[in-house]
């Protein structure tokens, strides 16, 4: 592939990703197309179906995802608080509600064999991270990889401007209390809850 074309592609995804986190995965490919700066037709050829844009905008975040865990993986024993730390910020910016997106205009049985490969593998790579992040204090043992994610895609969903202009630190905010109350409680070694039987205090 040329590498103008490469970049139209990669224009057209990167777009694709933005506007399925915004407005979901029926937004027109004409818009897509538009704001990839390219006409229809060279988004058709690229990708001959929204089916097709769809994996793609999926497999591309799957990919960051993956990068991103198997780095925090590589630093967590020596840095743990940082590299946890660093390693929810850059899901913040991996436009994780465009994957909830994407992936939600499929029942499972019709995600293609190569998007769900990616998924089970980003998954376990998340998996493996949190494991490592419990063993260091930092994660609650009821949290799994896809709450994880889906919480992420939640925060971080763009919101109407009037939104926006009213609470202009509310994702960082929503982050930060995220981060905390990831945390095994004190009190009880486990979430917020005291053991059963116990009363409260």
């Amino acid at each position: 592939m040329r590498s103008d074309a490469a970049r139209r592609r990669q224009a057209i995804v990167r777009e694709a990703r933005r506007l399925f986190a915004a407005e979901g995965s029926d937004v027109a490919l004409e818009t897509i197309a538009e704001a990839a700066g390219v006409g229809i037709a060279t988004l058709y050829r690229n990708f001959d179906s929204r089916t097709a844009l769809a994996d793609e905008v999926a497999l591309s975040i799957l990919d960051d995802m993956q990068h991103a865990a198997d780095q925090a993986l590589g630093t967590i024993a020596t840095s743990p608080e940082t590299a946890w730390a660093e390693y929810v910020h850059r899901l913040v910016g991996l436009d994780l509600g465009a994957l909830a997106a994407a992936l939600a205009e499929f029942v499972a049985d019709e995600i293609s064999g190569a998007v769900r490969d990616s998924q089970i593998r980003t998954l376990d790579g998340v998996e493996r991270l949190l494991a490592a992040a419990r063993a260091e204090g930092l994660v609650r043992s009821d949290l799994g990889a896809l709450e994880l994610v889906l919480a992420i895609g939640m925060i971080t969903r763009p919101q109407p401007e009037v939104i926006r202009a009213a609470t202009p630190n509310l994702v960082p905010q929503l982050v930060s209390i995220f981060l905390a109350g990831m945390r095994p409680s004190r009190r009880t070694g486990e979430g917020s809850h005291p053991p059963e039987g116990s009363e409260p205090v």
